[in-house]
């Protein structure tokens, strides 16, 4: 007989007007676009034979929004489920650049972590070639590029994050749940970079995906990551602009 565990589906909030103008969006919490309510629509209607045991969200509303507009698609699920906002789950905080041109800042960080060979962030392996962490460093360059030096460094950002983490863990682990949480680009891949050993960053999440972990046995194993496959057709548009 299996042991039983639990199943995390990490979803990054839909599109906001910060995203989609390539703006710098950590603590900074614009609205959602209406593509990023269309996409989130979509997202939940693929998602909605799943029967989501607990919600979780950053406290910032662009994943309270989506959340509830997942939740709203959901027929599977309590009606009543509330959803939970941590502080915990927030994106990276980006200090002084919050709000600025995203690509001068992202190339430049790419150009420390890479050198002169950047073309950019991602990289085919986690690991720099004198073994340190890329996910690391590039969180750690942030923070000294921040002329006010404000930005979240790795062990600032993980000290947050793994606190929410445990958490979630701790109280759903072997109750063959499924638990939602809705985060951010960086705070969704940080995390799962953490918990999947063999996990390989080569691409930045899309919004609304969906990347599902299942813990069991004491290990995480990665189901999906960056799934959009499921997104319902794009009908729900229609919705969105009727409302």
């Amino acid at each position: 007989m299996a042991s039983k565990g639990v199943t995390i589906y990490f979803m990054r909030h839909g599109e906001t007007y910060l995203n989609h103008y390539h703006r710098m969006q950590g603590w900074a919490d614009a609205p959602l676009t209406e593509k990023g309510k269309r996409d989130a629509i979509r997202s939940g209607r693929g998602l909605s034979d799943v029967r989501f045991d607990s919600v979780y969200t950053s406290d910032l509303q662009r994943t309270v929004a989506t959340a509830e507009l997942i939740l709203q698609e959901n027929h599977a699920s309590d009606p009543d489920l509330p959803i939970i906002k941590k502080e915990a789950f927030r994106e990276l905080f980006f200090g002084s650049f919050e709000g600025l041109e995203a690509g001068p800042i992202w190339a430049e960080v790419a150009k420390r972590v890479h050198g002169d060979n950047a073309d950019g962030i991602f990289a085919a392996s986690n690991q720099l070639k004198d073994g340190g962490s890329i996910v690391k460093k590039e969180m750690d360059i942030m923070k000294e590029l921040d002329p006010t030096h404000d930005a979240e460094n790795f062990k600032e950002f993980w000290l947050r994050v793994e606190l929410g983490l445990i958490d979630v863990i701790t109280k759903h682990r072997e109750t063959d749940q499924n638990i939602l949480i809705v985060s951010h680009g960086m705070t969704i891949r940080n995390m799962i970079n953490e918990l999947v050993p063999e996990f390989e960053i080569d691409s930045m999440l899309d919004n609304a995906s969906v990347s599902i972990v299942r813990y069991q046995d004491g290990l995480y194993h990665l189901e999906a990551y960056n799934q959009t496959d499921h997104f319902a057709i794009e009908e729900a548009s229609r919705r969105v602009e009727e409302e």
